[in-house]
């Protein structure tokens, strides 16, 4: 790996877990997540941040697991599995979500543990 590429990881790995002193926001969103080389399936995110989640997950997950969320009205956002524990799976993204998305995000699904239709 370049330094270059070095030196973006170990700048994302410093915010991201800077950004893990920050409190999570608890919220429900209905998601779909997606393990790498298998189908996707439903799940809940329990907890979101700019660096990443916490969502269900039945069966076990393996850490460092590339996986993608998709959210409703996003695209899928690629992570990698963290931790799984009792049914969570803790993820991080690949890349930290823009504040402005993150907020969008959190105004939508805030309180509301239903779905809302876009429109």
């Amino acid at each position: 790996m370049s330094d270059l590429l070095l030196g973006n990881r170990d700048s994302y790995f410093t915010a991201a877990q800077e950004d893990r002193s920050a409190p999570r926001t608890r919220i429900s969103i209905p998601a779909t997540l997606r393990i790498s080389g298998a189908r996707g399936f439903q799940t809940v995110v329990h907890d979101l941040s700019l660096s990443g989640f916490c969502a269900a997950a039945v069966n076990r997950l393996q850490p460092g697991t590339v996986c993608w969320l998709t959210l409703p009205g996003l695209e899928a956002l690629q992570s990698e599995v963290i931790w799984w524990d009792n049914s969570l799976a803790g993820c991080a993204f690949d890349n930290l979500l823009s504040p402005i998305v993150h907020d969008n995000i959190l105004t939508r699904w805030r309180g509301d543990s239903h779905y809302r239709p876009v429109g």
